[in-house]
């Protein structure tokens, strides 16, 4: 059990529990304000001027959202090695199935979209675009609301919550 490796170890997966929660809500919040506000402007942009867009789009995009999702990867993985004490089994696993979905959704539908608007605006790769991504916008927050679950039972809170502080308090 992971408690067995001491109150530095419980520390140390309470960051990761952390880590993964607040890159995760982050996510959530980004991908709501795309899909409700970025993509279905993109058909505002003109075609004029709709391939430079996409190409600003695509750059400034990767900076805010690849760090993010390569934490949220990283930190998904390590818990399902190293899972936290009190939480059933099956949690840290649908957490990592989600962020491989959203992967797989991410750079087999999104990415591929993006390569064809990225030659001008196309109105099908855009409907595309925005439809397929009401996919992302749930599996992030599904995920969002399974780590949200995750820190209430590791905090104690609910029914159910299973994490028992033996550390001395400060």
């Amino acid at each position: 059990m992971v408690d067995a490796w001491g109150p530095y170890h419980r520390a140390m997966i309470r960051v990761l529990v952390l880590a993964n929660l607040a890159v995760t809500l982050y996510l959530v919040g980004l991908i709501w304000f795309v899909q409700m506000v970025h993509y279905p402007l993109f058909d505002g942009v003109g075609a004029g001027g709709f391939a430079l867009y996409e190409a600003r789009h695509a750059r400034w995009t990767g900076v805010v959202v690849a760090p993010a999702m390569l934490v949220e990867l990283a930190t998904a993985v390590v818990l399902v090695w190293r899972r936290p004490a009190g939480i059933p089994r099956w949690a840290m696993p649908l957490g990592l199935a989600g962020v491989l979905a959203l992967w797989g959704v991410t750079f087999g539908v999104s990415v591929p979209q993006h390569a064809v608007l990225a030659g001008g605006f196309d109105a099908e790769a855009h409907r595309v675009l925005v439809s397929t991504n009401w996919i992302r916008t749930a599996l992030w927050t599904a995920r969002g609301g399974l780590m949200l679950w995750v820190v209430g039972r590791l905090m104690g809170l609910g029914a159910g919550a299973a994490y028992k502080d033996k550390s001395p308090s400060v």
